[in-house]
């Protein structure tokens, strides 16, 4: 098997493209924030359908279900949306959009969607959520485009560097543990 893990889409197919292409992987796993921001939501739904990508909910994820009419999806990408999981686990790694509660306890609907610090992002001076994790599965998130590639391998890695942005669409082959990039071919939306 060739797990692949994607960080945030965005909307950037020919990226996306690109990146299945070099890792040819058998299964792929996207880290949530999927359709917004960039030039095609439309194109990355008919790949999504193509190789049967699973997916976590992430933060705009979740604003696309609130405003379906604001987006040009057909009915059955906001039905997929609709039953995406916060988390999901398997006996080795965990994948989130955003964070988990690292101190092992339950994690929240906002925890999974948005947490970057703990126990949450009002103080600056707070530790990252990934600072003070101690589990012994692998975390793959998103959710970061400004602090780019998080490896802190094997306790987490952050994906999201921001493509959508003029970065880069970064993949994770779970079986070979190697990370894989593609330069984003412009910049879709500006970092707000």
């Amino acid at each position: 098997m060739r797990t692949l893990f994607v960080g945030d889409v965005h909307g950037c197919v020919d990226e996306l493209a690109e990146l299945l292409f070099v890792a040819r992987p058998t299964r792929v796993i996207l880290i949530g924030d999927i359709f917004t921001k960039g030039p095609n939501p439309r194109g990355v739904w008919e790949i999504i359908q193509s190789v049967g990508a699973i997916a976590v909910l992430g933060n705009h994820d979740a604003f696309v279900l609130r405003n379906q009419s604001k987006f040009d999806l057909p009915e059955a990408a906001f039905d997929w949306l609709g039953a995406l999981p916060l988390i999901i686990e398997e006996e080795n790694w965990i994948a989130v959009h955003a964070g988990i509660n690292p101190l092992g306890g339950v994690t929240s609907r906002r925890q999974a969607l948005v947490l970057r610090r703990w126990p949450n992002d009002k103080d600056q001076s707070n530790p990252f959520w990934w600072e003070l994790y101690s589990g012994q599965k692998l975390v793959i998130y998103g959710h970061d485009a400004v602090r780019g590639l998080q490896d802190n391998r094997p306790k987490s890695l952050g994906l999201d560097t921001g493509c959508v942005y003029g970065g880069r669409l970064t993949g994770y082959l779970l079986e070979e543990d190697i990370l894989l990039q593609v330069n984003a071919k412009q910049v879709y939306c500006p970092i707000t």
